[in-house]
């Protein structure tokens, strides 16, 4: 069943993230009054118990799911344990307790990580699980792969309204700018930023040749409210499998998107790539035929992105 009431009780998980809190902005920005959000301190998703009392109290119509234990190559290499028990066991308590209590319909989110390291590009829904997984995330790609077959096992067996979208590289208001943790797109804002005070060079990782798609957060959040107005019957005619891939369709090198965010900082530092580091997979592009098909497109630009992005950074740091 569809969102279609402006008092439907919406439950997002993982509000103060990147995502949720995209997801809160547009809910509300378009008029839904019903929006429920716990703070980890009110709720601990990792409780069972507590998620199912939640549940029961709350009796939320529609859930979003973009609560994750996430990180970079160094953190999922570091703490592959927790990475799956923690992802498993929020996943777990949330779909659980969304089947048990009668949610209309859930919103998985997950990670294009889950897509075979070497499949071919742009990367299909109907790739998963054909072959290994990039090693330095594959905890957590296992984790969101059980997600994304648990909504559709509830769905084969019960015939539950339970959808997963899997967004490409995000960025946006609420990114995380720490050099050691963040990803390319914050990493590079922060970096040319802190350089504009001197004449140093700024170092890239790798020959900049690999090409990567850039979703702005909020084009997110529009995909996932336009997936959530999408009448049933609709949607499973475009994802028989309830899988859906969240993107923008296009990318672009390394090397380009540090001259747009050069431009965008508006410095005149030198840029030096350090051929010594890896480069990661050549092409990272998914493939968006089935959310294009409802007809969904992104609004924002790549240049009108880094733009809001950079203007948030400026304010929060």
């Amino acid at each position: 069943m569809h969102l279609s009431s402006k008092s439907d009780r919406i439950f997002v998980a993982g509000h103060r993230g990147l995502v949720g809190s995209a997801v809160v902005r547009a809910l509300k920005g378009a008029g839904f009054a019903n929006v429920i959000t716990r703070t980890r301190s009110e709720l601990d998703l990792l409780d069972q118990a507590a998620v199912e009392t939640f549940f029961k109290r709350e009796q939320p119509e529609f859930v979003v799911l973009a609560a994750a234990k996430v990180g970079g190559i160094h953190a999922n290499n570091t703490y592959p344990a927790d990475f799956l028990n923690q992802n498993l066991c929020i996943q777990s308590n949330v779909i659980g307790a969304a089947f048990v209590t009668g949610v209309k319909r859930i919103m998985f989110l997950g990670s294009t990580c889950i897509y075979p390291k070497m499949a071919p590009q742009p990367l299909k829904e109907e790739y998963l699980l054909t072959g290994p997984l990039e090693p330095t995330n594959e905890w957590y790609a296992i984790a969101k792969i059980a997600g994304v077959k648990m909504c559709e096992a509830l769905r084969k067996q019960h015939g539950v309204d339970f959808v997963s979208l899997m967004p490409t590289n995000l960025y946006g208001p609420e990114d995380n700018f720490d050099l050691e943790t963040s990803h390319v797109l914050p990493a590079l804002i922060r970096k040319f930023h802190e350089a504009k005070a001197g004449n140093a060079p700024v170092q890239l990782w790798g020959s900049g040749t690999p090409k990567r798609e850039f979703m702005y957060v909020d084009d997110l959040a529009d995909a996932i409210l336009h997936v959530l107005q999408t009448e049933e019957a609709t949607l499973y005619e475009a994802a028989p499998d309830g899988l859906i891939n969240a993107g923008v369709g296009e990318d672009l090198a390394i090397s380009e998107l540090a001259e747009k965010i050069q431009q965008t900082v508006g410095s005149t530092n030198s840029v030096v790539y350090d051929a010594s580091k890896p480069d990661g997979t050549p092409r990272k592009l998914v493939d968006v035929e089935r959310l294009f098909s409802l007809g969904w497109r992104p609004s924002v630009s790549l240049e009108e992105g880094l733009r809001r992005t950079y203007d948030w950074f400026i304010a929060n740091h």
